[in-house]
């Protein structure tokens, strides 16, 4: 059937493996899978933050005993990595239902970063998934049980907003995967009895560690002392107008529930409606012949706001 429901993935005994696990939308996800009773395969770079989180999701298990709650450090830029990580969880007639390729780095630049910065970049935002994917689904398709694909995008990577163009650019790569791998699996549910499906994860403005740790990471490399205070917002000291990434997990259930591929996460200041206006707006450069990223051009501000 090409309509898969969300329960045929979340269900006790079923598992998942998550990227990007030790914090933020990931953890939310590793928590939601162990409260429900699956077993979950937590995987982030950050050993001493996933140590932390591997508590965390197993004090909400329904079995700790029965369930497998594992975290592994892995960095997801590695295919090498991530097909060992897939032989361990199939080992012993393990299965994988929900693989979410969550993991990100919100460091980078303009056109002329660095080609090093670059690399890093689109090495963990879009091979990131793109390894997740080679190394899971060939099994995941073999093992002929239900499973979901999810692959964390972003609106910066459709409506390109100036400010951090490497990064734009790897949310942008990884939304033409996404799309193209729900296509093939599309056609294989409808031909040939396929029950994998593939989702794009659209956040918007969320209270997660990903800033946080693009500016740790700036200290450390400018040689200074970082202070968590002075960061704007994380999930400790959250911002009013952005969500919880609980709250972002609740909607992307709803949303596959209803069958969703692009799962567009409003926050507490902006609205789907509007999210969907700036999209309309940046497709329009193209047919409109205007301006690339007409909407900060002095020319198009103010028809901008007008629309």
């Amino acid at each position: 059937a090409d309509d898969l429901a969300t329960s045929a993935f979340f269900q006790e005994g079923h598992t998942t493996v998550v990227t990007g696990a030790s914090s933020g939308i990931g953890r939310a996800a590793c928590v939601m899978c162990a409260s429900r009773g699956m077993h979950v395969w937590m995987v982030d770079i950050d050993e001493e933050e996933l140590g932390i989180a591997l508590e965390m999701v197993q004090k909400v298990a329904k079995d700790v005993v029965v369930q497998k709650i594992e975290a592994v450090t892995a960095d997801v830029s590695d295919l090498a990595a991530m097909e060992k990580l897939s032989d361990r969880v199939f080992a012993d007639g393990g299965k994988c239902h929900f693989l979410f390729n969550n993991a990100g780095i919100g460091e980078g630049g303009g056109s002329l970063t660095s080609i090093d910065t670059f690399q890093h970049v689109v090495g963990v935002n879009t091979y990131g998934p793109i390894h997740g994917c080679l190394a899971f689904v060939p099994k995941m398709k073999e093992s002929g049980e239900a499973g979901l694909i999810v692959n964390t995008g972003s609106k910066q990577g459709i409506t390109m907003p100036p400010g951090n163009l490497t990064y734009n650019v790897s949310k942008a790569a990884l939304k033409a995967y996404t799309e193209g791998l729900e296509h093939e699996l599309r056609t294989e549910r409808r031909e040939s009895n396929g029950k994998l499906r593939a989702a794009l994860l659209i956040p918007g403005w969320v209270n997660t560690s990903i800033f946080l740790k693009t500016e740790r990471e700036n200290a450390k490399a400018a040689g200074e002392e970082f202070d968590k205070d002075k960061v704007f917002f994380h999930e400790d000291k959250p911002a009013s107008g952005a969500w919880m990434p609980s709250q972002v997990i609740d909607f992307l259930l709803e949303e596959l529930d209803k069958g969703r591929f692009y799962v567009l996460c409003p926050d507490n200041d902006v609205s789907r409606e509007v999210d969907k206006l700036r999209m309309d707006w940046t497709m329009h450069d193209i047919i409109e012949d205007r301006p690339p990223l007409s909407r900060w051009h002095p020319d198009y501000k103010d028809k901008f706001n007008e629309f």
